[in-house]
């Protein structure tokens, strides 16, 4: 079944490529059949599901840091939140935790929904840590080459970029693999500036893995 995905501005990510007032996104499977104008793409596909989002439409972002923030930082369950906080421990703190390897890979597991709430779709690796690498795989998160970031403590993969095109790991194009991330901002220049936090839903591969309430 087609899928459209709409939103308020399409940013393709493509270079030299202007955002695309009132564009959307026609994804078939896990691929990406048609970009434009919501309302030619929908006139072209009247039988496609239509997901509509507020603000921004962007490729899936790459979480450069992902290899430091999954074997270097515990992300604690809800159920912790009053002994630990709902913040990650690093350092001293993660250090005094008693983590067997159960609550380890809940850590994890954690750790990877927290990069899809932030409109993460791939991930920087190599992940040596077999719950690693095992909990990444299950995910289904792309797994990219570098250069990923040490020891940075930041789950937004927006941090210290200055244009979208340096954070996402491919643009959106006719054919490629439909991964794609919906932030409540204006246009790009809020969006850097608000961060990843603003997103709204997460597609990867086609499947809507985050959805904000």
């Amino acid at each position: 079944m087609l899928t459209i995905h709409a939103a308020d501005l399409l940013l393709t990510a493509v270079p030299g490529a202007a955002p695309v007032p009132g564009g959307a996104v026609v994804v078939d499977g896990g691929t990406i059949a048609a970009l434009g104008p919501y309302e030619e793409l929908a006139a072209a596909h009247p039988a496609a599901r239509v997901r509509r989002w507020p603000g921004v439409l962007a490729p899936g972002l790459r979480q450069a840091r992902a290899a430091w923030l999954l074997a270097h930082a515990y992300h604690p369950d809800p159920r912790e939140y009053a002994e630990l906080g709902d913040a990650m421990l690093t350092g001293d703190r993660l250090a005094a935790l008693d983590l067997p390897e159960t609550r380890w890979s809940g850590s994890v597991r954690r750790g990877l929904q927290l990069m899809l709430r932030h409109g993460t779709t791939a991930v920087a690796g190599p992940f040596d840590d077999p719950v690693i690498s095992t909990a990444v795989a299950r995910s289904g998160l792309r797994v990219v080459p570098g250069p990923a970031v040490v020891g940075e403590a930041d789950l937004d993969p927006l941090c210290g970029v200055r244009e979208l095109a340096a954070a996402v790991a491919a643009p959106l194009v006719v054919g490629g693999r439909a991964d794609l991330a919906a932030f409540a901002v204006s246009d790009e220049e809020a969006l850097l500036a608000q961060g990843a936090g603003a997103c709204v839903a997460t597609v990867l591969a086609g499947r809507l893995v985050f959805r904000g309430r």
